[in-house]
């Protein structure tokens, strides 16, 4: 992984890690962070590389960075500076690698252990003392994606609607006030015991437009 890359100030929407035609933008947002730090690594694995970049732009209290030399299937997390302190509900940890909440893939597991949290795991104190210790080796990473799809190639398959499959459906709302549906397989007002009755609303013959009517 290059140590000297280039970057740009970028822009602070959208947030997430954002594939442009200059190259990628990060953005994140955060009321009282005091520094950010944009973390790359070339792997997933426990002993991956570890480049981090300074996040000095800020807009409108959201953080924001443009890197034109990376692209689809670059790992990244964030390091976040501020105070720690619980009291206030203020808990920045730069020892621990954060995901990216807009993050819209993520490499590797979780690998439960005492680094992975933010204060010292069983001290007396619980949650109220803050651990150094850092925990890029157990934690997740966000993935650059590429959204766009070449569909050109792309071929709508004929299916009839008689071999389609309904893969959703409201079964309440398709039987409890249709007419067209026998009142014993309605919804209606019955007891909880019955409400099963619902689900057989469906397959009775006759349905309403949406589902094929038929006379019995």
């Amino acid at each position: 992984m290059r140590k000297n890359l280039e970057i740009w100030r970028g822009d602070p929407y959208p947030l997430g890690a954002t594939l442009t035609e200059e190259g990628v933008n990060f953005a994140l947002y955060s009321e009282d962070a005091t520094a950010v730090e944009l973390c790359l690594f070339d792997s997933p694995d426990p002993d991956a590389n570890e480049l981090r970049i300074p996040v000095t732009e800020q807009t409108d209290q959201t953080w924001h960075v443009l890197l034109p030399e990376i692209g689809p299937g670059q790992l990244y997390g964030y390091r976040v500076y501020g105070a720690y302190e619980p009291a206030r509900g203020l808990r920045f940890n730069p020892s621990k690698l954060l995901l990216d909440p807009y993050a819209q893939a993520v490499a590797g597991p979780v690998i439960w252990s005492a680094e992975a949290f933010g204060y010292t795991f069983g001290h007396p104190d619980g949650d109220l003392v803050i651990d150094h210790r850092d925990d890029a080796w157990c934690i997740p990473k966000g993935v650059v994606i590429n959204p766009d799809f070449d569909w050109t190639d792309d071929v709508l398959q004929p299916a009839p609607l008689h071999t389609s499959i309904i893969y959703e459906m409201p079964v309440k709302g398709f039987s409890m006030l249709n007419p067209a549906v026998p009142g014993v397989s309605r919804l209606s007002q019955k007891p909880r015991s019955d409400r099963s009755r619902t689900f057989t609303g469906p397959s009775t013959r006759r349905r309403n437009a949406f589902g094929q009517p038929r006379a019995n």
